[in-house]
C-alpha cells in the first residue's frame, strides 16, 4: 500500500516571460497540478504514487525524469502526446495560460493508498474524468481523498455541476478564490467554502493569492496571512500550498486510516497550523522561478511561520 496516490494530468509548462516577444527566453518545464502535488508530497518525505499520462516524446521524456527524480512512483501508460501549457508571466509575476491538452480513459490504478488525491483538468476534461470520479467513489473505505478544482475555465467550460459532484467525495477540498468566482459570480468566497462543507468534506480550504489562504471545518474558521517572500513567479503556488495542506495533515493524524473521526473534529488551533505550513510551502515555492516546491530540510529550516491567531467558529 502507498501511503499517497495521486491522480491527474502532468504537463510540460512552456514559461513566456512578458520581455520575451521573440520566444528567445521561453523556458520548459515540468509541470501539471496533480503532478506537482505528487512532487511535493515527494519532496516532503512521503511514498506517492501518481496515475498521469504523458506520450513517448521529448516532453514525456521530461516529466519521467522530473517524476522518478523527485522519488514519484510512475503508474503511467505512455501513449499519444504530452500535454503541454504555454504559460506566460505577467509583470506580478502571475501566469495566463494557453493549453494543449488530453486526458485519456483508462484509468486503473490497482494499487491502494492511505490517501487519494487529484484535480484540476484530469476530472474535469473527457473522456478520463468519468474514470476519475469512478475512482474516487469506489476507493476503501479506510482511504481519505482530496480534490482541488483548479479550474481553466478554456478547458473545461461551465463546470459547476461536476465539481460539486467532485466536492462531495472529498475529505479535504481546497480552490483559489478564482476557482470560486468563476464557479459561483458575485459570491463571496467564505459562503462558497461553507456550503462546500454542507455537501461533504470535513475541511475546505481557499488561497487568496497575494492576501493569505483562510479554512473553514465543522467548528473552526482561521485566516492566515502570506509568508512575506519576493515573488519569482506564481508557477505551481496553489499545488504547493496542497501538498503541504496535506503534508500537515497527515503529521497530525488526520489523514489515512482511521482519521474521519479526527477530522471532522478538527479544532482551530490545529487548522491554523495546518493551513499556517501550507502557507510557508506555498511562500518557498514562489520564490524561485517554476513549480520547485520545498524539501522537508528547507521547510524545516524556515521554523518562523508568521500567521495570525486562530478563531473558533461562534
Amino acid at each position: 500500500m502507498t501511503r499517497f496516490l495521486v491522480v491527474g494530468e502532468s504537463i510540460v509548462d512552456v514559461i513566456v516571460s512578458p520581455s520575451a516577444g521573440d520566444g528567445s527566453a521561453d523556458r520548459e518545464l515540468p509541470g501539471g497540478s496533480p503532478a506537482n502535488v505528487a512532487v511535493g508530497l515527494s519532496r516532503l518525505g512521503h511514498d506517492v504514487s501518481l496515475w498521469t499520462h504523458f506520450g513517448d516524446d521529448p516532453g514525456g521524456d521530461l516529466l519521467r525524469a522530473h517524476l522518478t527524480g523527485a522519488g514519484v512512483d510512475l503508474l503511467s501508460p505512455v501513449t499519444g502526446t504530452t500535454s503541454r501549457a504555454v504559460a506566460e508571466l505577467q509583470p506580478d509575476g502571475s501566469a495566463r495560460y494557453d493549453f494543449a491538452v488530453t486526458w485519456p480513459s483508462g484509468i486503473t490504478p490497482t494499487i491502494t493508498a492511505d490517501h487519494l488525491h487529484t484535480g484540476s483538468i484530469a476530472a474535469l476534461m473527457s473522456p478520463g474524468a468519468a474514470d476519475v470520479e469512478h475512482l474516487l467513489r469506489t476507493r476503501g473505505p479506510d482511504t481519505t481523498a482530496s480534490y482541488d478544482p483548479n479550474i481553466r475555465p478554456a478547458l473545461v467550460g461551465d463546470c459547476l455541476a461536476p465539481v460539486e459532484q467532485l466536492v462531495a467525495l472529498g475529505d479535504v477540498v481546497k480552490a483559489s478564490d478564482e476557482d470560486l468566482a468563476h464557479l459561483y459570480p458575485g459570491v463571496p468566497a467564505l459562503d462558497v467554502a461553507r456550503r462546500w462543507l454542507t455537501l461533504g468534506p470535513s475541511l475546505v480550504a481557499v488561497t487568496l493569492g497575494a492576501y493569505g489562504a483562510f479554512a473553514v471545518a465543522a467548528d473552526a474558521h482561521v485566516i492566515v496571512p502570506p509568508v512575506p517572500v519576493t515573488v519569482v513567479d506564481t508557477v505551481g503556488a496553489g499545488d504547493a500550498f496542497m501538498s503541504g495542506l496535506l503534508d500537515a495533515l497527515w503529521q497530525r493524524g488526520l489523514l489515512g486510516p482511521g482519521a474521519r473521526p479526527r477530522l471532522k473534529a478538527v479544532t482551530a488551533a490545529d487548522l491554523h497550523d495546518v493551513v499556517s505550513r501550507a502557507a510557508l510551502v506555498a511562500g518557498l515555492t514562489v520564490a524561485r522561478a517554476g513549480a520547485a516546491p520545498p524539501t522537508r530540510k528547507e521547510l524545516w529550516l524556515e521554523h518562523s511561520i508568521p500567521g495570525s491567531k486562530p478563531t473558533a467558529d461562534a
